[in-house]
């Protein structure tokens, strides 16, 4: 029998992520069944379960999966010296976040922004997945600290700002931001670049 490809494995399972993915945003974890993820993504039952047990292990994956990509994003970007500005930084993590999942957007609508409120309404009731987002909100949050020392150290910020809070308000403005679009429809990611930069003038008004 011929032996199947790494890249073949990482495609199918590329595969189903992205179809439970999009079951889960159009209707939730509790109302999305399994079978609901094998018609999505047209595969058998044999097919999917090699790579995920159930339900649980593929709520599991995709959020850690996101996760990583939003850590990385910050980490690669904003440790840079000196950091970009934070309107540009935050433009620039959100639109590789959305680009990167073009399984997620069907007749030019990303289902990207609902999937992460339900994954939020989900953290509610499900300690495990709460666990793993307040673990990836940390992560998160510790590379932004160290991101504003950058700034500071740069003279982009004054030396009297705290960290910590300057850190949640910019993880607050994404989360923000992502829950408009979930709510009330795609805005391009330039908007909240421009409403951030607009907000980062207000000392520079003679």
């Amino acid at each position: 029998m011929a032996r199947v490809s790494q890249e073949h494995l990482d495609a199918r399972r590329r595969q189903i992520l992205d179809g439970a993915a999009l079951c889960f945003a159009r209707n939730g974890f509790h109302a999305t069944s399994m079978q609901d993820v094998l018609r999505e993504v047209d595969l058998s039952a044999g097919a999917v379960y090699r790579y995920f047990r159930g339900k649980d292990e593929l709520i599991h994956a995709i959020v850690t999966e996101v996760l990583d990509d939003v850590r990385a994003g910050f980490e690669t970007t904003g440790l840079q010296t000196p950091p970009p500005p934070p309107y540009e930084l935050v433009g620039i993590v959100m639109g590789e976040v959305l680009r990167e999942r073009p399984g997620l957007r069907v007749d030019g609508t990303s289902y990207f922004p609902r999937l992460v409120v339900q994954v939020w309404t989900e953290t509610l009731r499900n300690d495990d997945l709460a666990a793993l987002i307040r673990d990836g909100f940390e992560r998160v949050r510790a590379i932004w600290v160290k991101i504003v020392q950058g700034y500071q150290d740069a003279g982009m910020m004054r030396a009297d700002a705290d960290p910590d809070a300057v850190a949640r308000t910019m993880i607050s403005a994404a989360q923000g931001f992502l829950t408009q679009q979930a709510l009330f429809g795609e805005v391009p990611v330039e908007t909240l670049q421009i409403g951030l930069r607009g907000l980062m003038s207000m000392g520079e008004v003679s």
